[in-house]
């Protein structure tokens, strides 16, 4: 079976990308020991993986076993009911890794199976990494927002850039490639005016492959300084949105907007953005990830105002010291250390030869306490 499940998994890693906002899942069938049809779902196509699998196996879907990442649906959306799929077609038996978090479904797809007589089977042991592979969607589907991500690549002693001439890289291209897998990955992408106009980023899937809509690229400009001739409003595409507060010159505003970007007001604390409402814009338009990609004060407000889930952090093998380089978060701090934003769930990847990826989930109750002045 393991071996089945495995594919299964791998067969919905093709769809990372180019299925949101619904979840990656691949199917396998297997009918006497054999894989007689195989699926993944992409929202271009449509058809789930389940049906694709099944419309490959044909006849020989009847009495075969159906191994899947993720419970089938049993409600109607775009398509009709997997469920019914697979029991029309006389499937025995379903494997899954794991119960559909999708209100929806959420259990009942099996237990529609159950009453038609197909044994169901879930596989304990591949849950954990089927809830990996789907971690953005099943965040979404339990708490109804968006999966947030801070993302750096930072010295070993924690700086983001030195006092003067910054150009180049502080990563390797290995791992800025790595980025681009996980920028790939997201469904937005946001980052600060200061950042837009230190380094004119693009912030772009520069991975050439297939998505199931653009990246949206988010932008956060109390005053609206954004110029107009920056490669993010020039290549702009119906994918830059930038946020701002009602003390910003609507003459900016109309300026903006003529070029196609999206301009929203969000009056936070201190004449900032509200980082609060910018979430939950971003979960509206039902944007499963968004990967925050700025500097010091930045990070530090996300993280202070408890909006932020897990650190993505590529750390290069130099130190820059000195009190003038910019940390990776910046902002006001806590005041003891008793305060620390804790996490937890930490893991290093290693990137060779001698980088390293820290990834790492916030303690929620230690965040928010302090609402960040970026």
């Amino acid at each position: 079976m393991a071996h089945y499940m495995q594919e299964a998994l791998a067969l919905a890693r093709l769809g990372i990308g180019r299925t949101s906002p619904n979840p990656a899942v691949g199917a396998v069938l297997v009918a006497d020991g054999e894989v007689v049809g195989r699926g993944f779902h992409t929202w271009a196509g449509r058809r789930h993986a389940e049906v694709i699998a099944l419309e490959e196996a044909g006849e020989r879907a009847r009495g075969a076993t159906l191994y899947i990442n993720l419970e089938p649906c049993c409600h109607e959306g775009r398509t009709g009911p997997c469920t019914e799929r697979l029991i029309e077609a006389g499937v025995r038996r379903v494997v899954a890794a794991m119960e559909d978090p999708n209100p929806q479904v959420a259990g009942r797809g099996f237990q529609r199976l159950r009453e038609a007589g197909v044994e169901v089977e879930i596989a304990a042991e591949f849950t954990a990494e089927a809830e990996k592979l789907n971690e953005a969607f099943t965040h979404f589907m339990r708490t109804g927002r968006p999966l947030v991500t801070l993302k750096a690549a930072l010295t070993l002693d924690g700086k983001i850039s030195a006092p003067e001439d910054n150009f180049g890289w502080i990563t390797s291209e290995k791992a800025r490639a790595h980025v681009q897998e996980v920028r790939h990955a997201h469904d937005a992408v946001l980052t600060g005016i200061g950042t837009v106009l230190a380094d004119d980023c693009r912030l772009t899937d520069r991975t050439g492959r297939e998505r199931a809509r653009p990246l949206m690229r988010i932008v956060l400009d109390s005053q609206l300084r954004i110029p107009l001739t920056s490669r993010m409003v020039a290549e702009s595409s119906n994918d830059l949105t930038v946020m701002t507060t009602s003390a910003a010159p609507a003459e900016r505003r109309q300026a903006l907007e003529a070029r196609g970007v999206q301009v929203f007001v969000f009056d936070g604390p201190a004449g900032r953005v509200d980082l609060h409402r910018v979430v939950e814009w971003v979960a509206a338009q039902q944007y499963l990830s968004l990967m925050i990609e700025a500097g010091s004060k930045v990070n530090w407000a996300f993280l202070a105002a408890g909006e932020v889930d897990k650190i993505l952090f590529y750390y290069a093998p130099k130190i820059l010291g000195g009190l003038k380089s910019l940390p990776v978060v910046g902002g006001k701090g806590v005041a003891r250390r008793a305060d620390a934003i804790l996490f937890h769930r930490t893991a290093i990847t290693p990137i060779p030869p001698d980088e390293f990826l820290l990834e790492a989930y916030l303690v929620k109750e230690s965040a928010g306490r302090v609402y960040g002045d970026y």
